[in-house]
């Protein structure tokens, strides 16, 4: 009977090779859309507590 497990050394190179990946994505700098998307809403939000409300 085969044994479908991965052996020890595959599985490692499997995790190591995720945790790459992932940090790499952790790295990356946000998109300057994305900043300037995030800035309107949070000026939205400021406008919206200050007291304008009827």
């Amino acid at each position: 009977m085969a044994n479908n497990e991965p052996n020890s050394g595959t599985r490692k190179q499997i995790d190591d090779n995720l945790r790459r990946v992932f940090q790499e994505k952790v790295e990356e700098e946000v998109p300057d859309r994305f900043k300037e998307l995030l800035a309107q809403l949070q000026e939205q939000d400021t406008n919206k507590g200050s007291g304008d409300h009827k």
